[in-house]
């Protein structure tokens, strides 16, 4: 369970993750100490899984953003949502409810690559259907939630 100030702490992380301990110590008033063994538990419990820069996709090259929902087979739906997940395209796959199972967000450097990945799922043995949408404009795309 976490704390207001492990909140707080998360917060700074958000908003700049390479900031030092010393500098998040700093701005919430707390000892230097308190703040790696904060972090370091966090880590530990799972709840900071990783830091990593925030990238403009388009600006390396990845310039199709496209949200899949795929009809699968019940019994066979985990085993495709995890043989998605391993693609090095693939973002995000949810497991939901609705019309659709599952729902990926991938990203391609261009139709073909595209292609050949709903290619790729519709021959997966269990996959039913897919509905890919390509986004036009990606208008908000930021996963930082504050606790």
């Amino acid at each position: 369970m976490i704390d207001e100030l492990d909140r707080k702490i998360i917060r700074v992380l958000l908003r700049d993750a390479r900031i030092s301990y010393r500098e998040i110590a700093k701005e919430l008033d707390v000892a230097v100490g308190t703040i790696y063994n904060r972090v370091k538990r966090l880590e530990e419990e799972g709840v900071i899984e990783g830091f990593y820069p925030k990238l403009n996709y388009e600006k390396v090259g990845y310039d199709l953003t496209v949200i899949i929902g795929i009809k699968a087979q019940g019994k066979r739906i985990r085993d495709i949502e995890r043989e998605i997940a391993r693609d090095e395209h693939v973002m995000c796959v949810y497991d939901v409810t609705g019309e659709y199972d599952i729902i990926v967000i991938a990203k391609f450097r261009n139709r073909k690559d595209m292609n050949t990945f709903v290619k790729k799922i519709l021959s997966i043995d269990g996959v039913e259907k897919t509905n890919t949408h390509v986004a036009l404009e990606v208008v908000k795309e930021d996963f930082r939630l504050e606790p």
